[in-house]
């Protein structure tokens, strides 16, 4: 279950940026709609939901204790990290880590990021997409399902805002 996890949450964490509109700045894009919900600053991971297309748990991509932190500025730029945040593993486990960055555009209801560098370099030069809720003070970043081991994975990653400005 070590690489389906880990392929879950690149895909979720890849759930920050994209392609800079033509002709606009990406922070003249975000600031159209004062309504919309801010995103800009440095957030933590504080949960991650995994399951199966039956609604199954499965196990959480980087371990019961999964870390993470994403930053998105509003000039348009963000990264993310996620890691296996564990002090010690059970024998034969990797530990697992992920991380990737770019450009990135939020319409409010959809976060998508152009990848320029990752951990994983199948994602370089292509677009991640998330849809974006927000719960409360939290916002829940939601990956398109994926196909692992004949398994549809669905996830939600928590995250909680731990600055307004980026890091």
């Amino acid at each position: 279950m070590r690489f389906p996890s880990r392929r879950l949450l690149l895909a979720c964490a890849a759930a920050a940026a994209s392609v800079l509109p033509r002709g606009r700045s990406n922070a003249a894009n975000m600031q159209t709609n004062p309504a919309r919900p801010n995103i800009v600053g440095t957030w933590k991971l504080v949960g991650v939901i995994a399951r199966d297309s039956d609604g199954k748990e499965l196990p959480k991509p980087f371990g019961p204790k999964g870390m993470g932190i994403i930053t998105l500025n509003a000039d348009g730029r963000m990264m993310v990290v996620l890691c296996d945040g564990r002090p010690a593993l059970p024998e034969g486990t990797v530990r697992e880590y992920g991380s990737y960055r770019g450009n990135y555009t939020f319409d409010g209801q959809t976060l998508v990021t152009r990848v320029d560098a990752s951990s994983n370099a199948k994602l370089i030069g292509g677009d991640q997409e998330r849809k974006v809720r927000f719960e409360g003070k939290r916002i829940v970043l939601i990956p398109p399902p994926v196909l692992i081991n004949g398994v549809t994975q669905l996830g939600e990653l928590y995250w909680e805002r731990i600055s307004s400005m980026p890091a």
